[in-house]
């Protein structure tokens, strides 16, 4: 359990980083860059290793309702992470789309695993997310949205994000994880 909360806290300080320590990730320049990616990649293979080995309690399982509710909201996460929001017309005045998308994810999932290493794998990604929301509000309170897009482009985005949820959903049954019901 010890490697998937070192993984989370490292994921959200590799982000934070940039408004923790401006002045040093300035100075780091593109060797910051790569030092943060190499931190996410580590990051992300601890959550998935910490995840995979630890020992969890179970409190609520998968349920026809939840699975249903779980496949709307990643498709809406899908799309809110896509270009969609700012090329399209619906939520190009969103300031976080991808974030939001992230966060939706997290609840999404937290829908279907009811267990400990669940809750502190998408629970702690979702606080990250909303910390990340507030943290970059306050840093940058002036913001300008994108120009309004067209529906188009959302609708094409949208009909990706399905086809998108599909291929997700056969490497999660390939993994041992059936993701439609």
């Amino acid at each position: 359990m010890l490697i998937l909360v070192l993984g989370v806290l490292l994921w959200a300080f590799a982000h934070f980083f940039k408004r923790i320590a401006p002045g040093w990730r300035a100075e780091a320049g593109d060797r910051g860059r790569g030092l943060v990616a190499l931190a996410l990649v580590l990051a992300v293979l601890m959550m998935i290793f910490g995840y995979r080995v630890s020992d969890t309690t179970v409190f609520w399982g998968r349920h026809p309702a939840t699975v249903g509710i779980n496949n709307l909201l990643m498709i809406a996460a899908l799309y809110l992470t896509s270009p969609g929001p700012k090329k399209g017309a619906l939520f190009y005045r969103m300031r976080h789309p991808m974030l939001t998308g992230f966060l939706l994810w997290t609840v999404a999932h937290l829908l279907v695993n009811g267990d400990t290493t669940s809750f502190i794998l998408f629970g702690g990604l979702g606080l990250w997310a909303i910390a990340e929301m507030v943290v970059i509000n306050r840093s940058e309170p002036e913001w300008t949205p994108p120009a309004k897009g067209s529906l188009a482009k959302d609708g094409m985005f949208l009909a990706i994000s399905i086809v998108l949820l599909g291929v997700i959903g056969w490497i999660h049954t390939w993994l041992g994880y059936p993701t439609f019901g």
